[in-house]
């Protein structure tokens, strides 16, 4: 759409600076714009018409209406003379007219600089009128009118309205100071409480920093204090049931079998907890070596066998058929797997336990199941039996004691071994316990079996 022309002024004099200012606050009042803005655009207008008068008489100020995407606008053609009326004072005009197009750049919408010829360029701006206003051919014609019938101040007055606006936008600027200064004040009120907020959350992890090591000294330590004693009278006993001194009613040797067994489920216990207090302590040191999955069944399958009641339950170890040994810690591998086997085997009435391993090539893993038919574990209840002392209700649970402790230290060994321990469990018909490992020991590198 072609631009439509609101009004052309002559610029050969500062008054006629004073007249264009006027005249842009008078245009954009009746365009509709905010008050606000009918101060950007008589600031802009002005000041990049006070830098085009300084090259000389002949200048222009040509306001029109245009229009761009079913968007109104106004824009004013600013246009200096061709010759200069300050000769000497070149480069003072020229910083002067880069100044006004800095302004008229933050004040406007668009500003553009068209060099032109003999130094007689053309500077224009653009103001976007508000959503709400259209200005229609009959609207325009009638702010011609309007225009033609306001006289035009004299410069005292304009001084006049200059230092209202100034007055306005210093009352408004002071009304966002304080605004900004409550803000201010509201934040750093909220960075004080942020700031307590931290400092009693690191006072907390502190304190259950102390808590924890002083939980794993104290495990520790009992756990030193208790196997001493255990041991004296897991050896006593075993010399009473040796008849070392003498026959024994069998009265006398079921209750020394009583404390047999209440020793060792003690031991057990103790030793458990040590290893837990080592593991959060830090202390435990994992060992790479490489390891034949093989050697390993064989070496399992001799230490369960006495656990095995071949009447009610089979222990099955599965051929693997992984011939090329991996490096981790064998000692700690062995561990895990006992527990798991050995808990199969306490909650397996009738059946077989399964144990199997299978290697990943894709991820590069090695997999250890123990699978069994015993009782099988609720879904609600897969992550309790990871919990350190939590046991499942159960008639068989109560006749198989355990300190609850063992599943934790497993998922805890796994962790160390760069791995994981997983469980899938159907109530009746059997769970299966399984240790991922990769096959090489993170931040090691591997040994030959032979050192060279």
């Amino acid at each position: 759409m072609t631009a439509q022309r609101i009004l052309n002024v002559g610029l050969d004099s500062d008054q006629d600076v004073v007249l264009v200012r006027q005249r842009a606050r008078q245009i954009s009042a009746l365009l509709g714009f905010s008050q606000q803005d009918q101060v950007r655009i008589g600031t802009a207008v002005s000041e990049v018409a006070r830098g085009a008068s300084l090259h000389g008489r002949g200048g222009r100020a040509l306001f029109q209406l245009g229009e761009k995407d079913g968007r109104q606008y106004l824009e004013v053609l600013l246009s200096g003379g061709a010759g200069s009326g300050r000769p000497a004072a070149t480069d003072e005009v020229e910083s002067l007219r880069e100044l006004a197009i800095v302004t008229a750049h933050r004040l406007m919408d668009a500003c553009e600089v068209d060099p032109g010829e003999a130094g007689a360029s053309t500077v224009t701006v653009r103001k976007m009128l508000p959503r709400h206003e259209h200005v229609t051919g009959a609207r325009l014609a009638e702010i011609g009118a309007r225009l033609a019938d306001t006289p035009v101040s004299n410069p005292v007055h304009e001084l006049q309205l200059q230092n209202q606006e100034l007055l306005s936008t210093l009352a408004e600027l002071r009304e966002r100071q304080d605004d900004l200064m409550s803000l201010t004040r509201e934040l750093e009120d909220t960075n004080r409480g942020i700031v307590a907020l931290y400092a009693e959350i690191e006072d907390k992890a502190e304190r259950l920093r102390r808590a924890d090591e002083m939980k794993s000294r104290f495990l520790s330590n009992t756990s030193h204090e208790l196997r001493t004693p255990l041991s004296s009278i897991r050896a006593l006993a075993q010399l009473l049931l040796d008849r070392m001194d003498g026959d024994l009613t069998d009265e006398q040797e079921r209750q020394v079998k009583f404390i047999s067994t209440a020793a060792a489920d003690l031991s057990e216990l103790v030793n458990d907890l040590l290893d837990l207090a080592k593991i959060e302590a830090g202390r435990v040191e994992v060992h790479a070596e490489p390891v034949v999955v093989e050697n390993l069944f064989r070496a399992l399958k001799g230490m369960l066998r006495p656990l095995v009641d071949e009447a009610r339950v089979e222990l099955i170890f599965e051929p693997s058929g992984i011939e090329e040994p991996f490096y981790s810690d064998e000692g700690k591998i062995s561990q895990i797997l006992r527990n798991f086997i050995s808990n199969a085997l306490k909650f397996t009435e009738h059946g077989s336990v399964l144990v199997f391993a299978a290697h990943d090539p894709e991820a590069d893993t090695i997999a250890f199941a123990v699978a069994d038919t015993g009782i099988g574990i609720s879904r609600d209840n897969l992550q309790l039996i990871f919990e350190e002392f939590s046991q499942i209700e159960h008639p068989l649970q109560r006749r198989s004691k355990g300190t609850g402790l063992g599943l934790p230290l497993c998922r805890k060994l796994a962790d160390l071994l760069g791995g994981r321990v997983d469980v899938s469990s159907t109530p009746g018909v059997g769970s299966t316990f399984t240790l991922t490992l990769p096959r090489t020991l993170p931040n090691t590198s591997p040994q030959p079996p032979n050192g060279s």
